[in-house]
C-alpha cells in the first residue's frame, strides 16, 4: 500500500474521488491508461490484498484503514470494495466515489503495513518450521 498515496498518477490511489461527487460529466475525458509501472504496481498490490484477506478475515478483520490525506480521516474499506477499487484503478485508470460503511469499528480494520508485517511474521514462523531448514521466500525484514 506504500504506493498507494503517491505512487499511481501523482497521487491518484483507491480512494480518490477522481470525478468529484457527481462523477463528473459526460464530456469529461477518460484519464490516460496507467503506464507499465503503474499496472505493475497496482497487480502487486491486488495479489499482496488477496494474502491478506486470506490470512486476517478468518481472523475478524473486515479490511484495511486507510489515513486520507485530502480529508484527513481514516477511510475503512472491506476487502471486496478494496480489491474493487484497485481492479477499477487497473482497468479504467481512476476510481470512482463509494460510500463508506456505516459506524465502522476501528478494531476491524488494519493499516496496510500492519497486514504485510503480519503477513511477514506469518511467512517467518512458515519458513523456522520448514523441515528443510532453508528459506522459503523473501521477506520485508530482507530488504
Amino acid at each position: 500500500m506504500s504506493r498507494l498515496f503517491g505512487g499511481y498518477r501523482g497521487g491518484v490511489s483507491p480512494f480518490d474521488d477522481a470525478l468529484g461527487p457527481d462523477f463528473g460529466s459526460a464530456d469529461s475525458p477518460a484519464p490516460p491508461p496507467l503506464t507499465m509501472e503503474e499496472r505493475a504496481g497496482v497487480l502487486d498490490d491486488l495479489a499482496e490484498l488477496e494474502v491478506f484477506r486470506t490470512l486476517l478475515e478468518p481472523t475478524g478483520i473486515k479490511g484495511i484503514v486507510v489515513d486520507c490525506p485530502d480529508c484527513e480521516e481514516e477511510h475503512h474499506v472491506d476487502w471486496a470494495l478494496m480489491q474493487a477499487n484497485l481492479r477499477q484503478l487497473l482497468d479504467e485508470g481512476q476510481t470512482g466515489r463509494h460510500e463508506p460503511p456505516f459506524d465502522p469499528n476501528p478494531d476491524d480494520y488494519v493499516s496496510w503495513d500492519y497486514a504485510s508485517g503480519y503477513a511477514d511474521g506469518i511467512a517467518a514462523l512458515a519458513e523456522r518450521d520448514e523441515p528443510s531448514g532453508r528459506p522459503t521466500g523473501k521477506h520485508a525484514r530482507d530488504d
